[in-house]
């Protein structure tokens, strides 16, 4: 381990984890490697999700397939974290926007691809439109495009770490500034803003079909 104990070190051992291309699972094969402990996470892409999701090199410098789209952390387990609530990738679980920051990012960039509209993530008490959620089978298109697009890679958090997760994180988002992440990112893509703000006037709007 660099600098053993250190930040420093558990960011260069973290980012080495997350950017290795042996340890990188397709969302339906992740269950069978992915351990239920706590740790980081990242997101990368095909060649076909940066077209859908329309992020370009000269954009964006970080856009790389050999880069993650998204960096996050499970502070109890991957397992309900990222196969859960993310991906829906376990036996009877249903991932819902309304529930996933990093879901809604994807529903925004992704609105005309998979013809996404969003709605209040509770119909029977609407509030919080900046967490919303996807009107009819939005979620199921969702779920079955990251499935098909996305791989994962994860981290667990070392035995006996004392430094907090959240500053591995941090130190992992600034360097590769990834294109998903909104929070802590010195490179934010500002479409991806537009695009969920867009969203949430959407779910503001939403009204309940009359009988």
């Amino acid at each position: 381990m660099t600098s053993a104990g250190s930040l420093s070190g558990f960011a260069a051992d973290a980012a080495a984890a997350l950017t290795s291309t042996s340890t990188r699972w397709s969302i339906t094969d992740a269950p069978m490697y992915v351990p239920a402990r706590p740790g980081l996470y990242a997101f990368f892409g095909d060649e076909q999700a940066y077209q859908d999701l329309d992020i370009v090199s000269d954009a964006h410098p970080s856009a790389s397939l050999d880069l993650p789209l998204y960096i996050g952390k499970a502070g109890k387990s991957f397992v309900s974290r990222d196969l859960g609530d993310h991906f829906a990738a376990l036996p009877d679980s249903i991932a819902r926007t309304g529930g996933s920051t990093v879901r809604r990012s994807f529903a925004a960039l992704l609105r005309d691809e998979l013809d996404l509209h969003s709605v209040p993530r509770s119909l029977k008490n609407p509030g919080y439109f900046s967490m919303y959620g996807l009107a009819g089978d939005g979620d199921a298109k969702l779920t079955a495009w990251m499935h098909a697009r996305l791989t994962l890679a994860v981290w667990p958090r070392p035995e006996g770490m004392r430094t907090p997760l959240v500053d591995v994180e941090t130190e992992l988002i600034r360097r590769f500034t990834p294109v998903i992440n909104l929070d802590k990112n010195p490179k934010k893509l500002a479409r991806l803003k537009a695009a969920r703000k867009a969203m949430s006037a959407e779910a503001r709007a939403w009204q309940p079909v009359s009988d």
